[in-house]
């Protein structure tokens, strides 16, 4: 009451109006000195003024305070009002607690930061006759190998007091640290990691007896190899880091680790070779990591887009792969490559976009092949992309960059058409990314049924209805199948082709060689780590 007007409160005063209020910053009200203070808006006469003016707040000075300016500040005062009433619990917001030597009062910190009832206290004597706790979360720990190798051993000091270097050396793991403060045993402890307690020490010991479920590494399905390596990352960090230490032995290789997300507080593992990684690039990935300010980081894609120099473009501003093999080819190139716990998609930086075009299998053949083949994929994505624009404009516009005897024969197909020939390709083109994305949502089984129907029946009753031309089925069909020659870029180039289509419709060749020149200046002037 000291610091707000008694107006306010009434004659009860609860809990939840003081916590309104000081979200609001409301005024501050001193009757003994017979004057109001405003504490963060504006000095008024009557708390009536004052609270129009929190309402108000964020409307410049000198400026009408309209209608949308007044909605906008209670939006904002709104959002202060639920983010400090209902606060979320944070480590941030324990930065400042310590452990003591009372055995309970540690019991009392870390119930206090993992209230969950899957956050387990196992209590314990040593042979001494010293109170002993392990906090462990339910289901990521090896609850047996715990007893064994750690409360077993302690049974059998007889010490009446216990140090944690006494507690270190009876301990059997070899993955034992020393936390100091609770937040920082709560995120090891989130981890998967235990905390062992022992009364008289005022810090925690970390017991590394982690056991969280994960798959096997097997071969992933983006990535299917015929020769080389078949193994793929995992969504652990550990065991990622696993793979690629296992190609990469050399004591040049680097990870440093960093944690993004105020909720999720992923693990993120930063890989390069020292010596060989260029030093701005890692400081400028360094810098935008810890500028990430989100609630939860779910996969590697997260990162990508707060590390991308442009957040919206077409084209990806970051590699990404599935294979431990190509990611330490990378890394051994001078790239900074990026592990995230929860995702088995690691990110590499600086990338240019030939890596798209480029296979796995491109390593283990003769050069002479590898070189033709990639040809043949920037070929293939050549054809996807301008080959359904190309007809579109030829038709609309320049009938003679088509043959003689081929004019004839689409001509034949297509008389009698009720449709357009730049809106009958986008409806096929429709048709085919609606039918895509079905296959792929729908059961494995299902999608394959469902594919035959689209591909064929849909297909021939169309063309036997007189909706849409055999020809436009046949360049729309030929197109998509060059389009997964590179499956990177399948969504930057099923964008890309609509884009063509709807210029070749409306501009004809003159805007397809426009964009050509566009999208050639965009890729030359963007700048993605150098």
């Amino acid at each position: 009451r000291d610091y707000f007007p008694d107006c306010f409160y009434g004659n009860r005063g609860n809990f939840f109006v003081e916590a309104f209020l000081s979200s609001l910053g409301a005024a501050r009200h001193s009757p003994r000195r017979g004057k109001q203070e405003c504490c963060s808006f504006a000095r008024h006469s009557t708390c009536r003024d004052c609270l129009k003016t929190a309402i108000r707040q964020g409307v410049p000075k000198g400026k009408a305070r309209d209608k949308k300016n007044s909605f906008r500040g209670v939006f904002r005062i709104f959002g202060r009002i639920f983010s400090h009433t209902f606060g979320v619990n944070t480590f941030d917001d324990f930065k400042n607690e310590k452990f003591s030597a009372a055995l309970k009062e540690n019991e009392r910190i870390m119930k206090k930061i993992l209230p969950s009832d899957d956050i387990l206290i196992y209590s314990f004597e040593s042979g001494g006759g010293v109170p002993c706790a392990v906090i462990y979360a339910d289901g990521m720990v090896n609850k047996q190998l715990l007893g064994d190798l750690a409360a077993r051993p302690l049974s059998f000091v007889k010490s009446r007091t216990l140090t944690t270097e006494e507690v270190k050396k009876a301990v059997l793991f070899p993955e034992l640290k020393i936390a100091v403060t609770p937040a920082d045993a709560a995120r090891e402890i989130l981890d998967g990691n235990s905390l062992l307690l022992i009364h008289g020490c005022a810090e925690g010991v970390i017991v590394g007896a982690k056991t969280v479920p994960q798959r096997a590494v097997t071969e992933p399905p983006t990535s299917v190899a015929i020769k080389g390596p078949r193994e793929g990352f995992v969504e652990d960090v550990k065991t990622n880091m696993a793979l690629v230490r296992k190609r990469l032995k050399t004591g040049n290789l680097r990870f440093e680790y960093a944690h993004a997300g105020k909720q999720s507080d992923t693990s993120i593992a930063l890989c390069y070779l020292e010596g060989i990684a260029d030093a701005k690039v890692l400081a400028a990935i360094k810098k935008r990591l810890s500028e990430i300010n989100t609630d939860i980081i779910a996969d590697s894609s997260y990162i990508a887009t707060f590390l991308a120099p442009r957040r919206y473009t077409l084209f990806k501003e970051l590699g990404t792969t599935e294979k431990p093999d190509i990611f330490a080819a990378k890394i051994a190139e001078g790239r900074v490559g990026i592990l995230v716990d929860g995702s088995p998609v690691a990110l590499t930086a600086p990338y240019v976009l030939s890596e798209d075009f480029q296979t796995a299998e491109d390593y283990f053949v003769s050069p002479f092949a590898a070189s033709v083949l990639r040809l043949l994929r920037f070929f293939a994505m050549a054809i996807s992309l301008l080959l359904p624009a190309f007809y579109v404009s030829s038709q609309l516009f320049k009938i003679q960059l088509i043959p003689l005897n081929l004019t004839l024969t689409i001509a034949g197909s297509i008389r009698g058409l009720p449709l357009s020939p730049s809106l009958e390709m986008f409806l096929v083109l429709l048709v085919l990314e609606i039918l895509k994305e079905a296959s792929i949502r729908m059961p494995k089984y299902v999608g394959m049924a469902l594919s035959v129907v689209g591909a064929l029946v849909l297909g021939d009753t169309a063309v036997s209805a007189g909706f849409v031309s055999s020809p436009a089925i046949i360049i729309v069909a030929f197109s998509g199948i060059c389009l997964y020659t590179v499956p990177d870029f399948v969504e930057t180039g099923s964008l890309l082709r609509w884009l063509f289509l709807i210029v070749a419709g409306s501009t004809g060749p003159f805007g397809i060689v426009l964009l050509i020149a566009f999208l050639l200046y965009y890729l030359i002037t963007a700048d993605a780590f150098g």
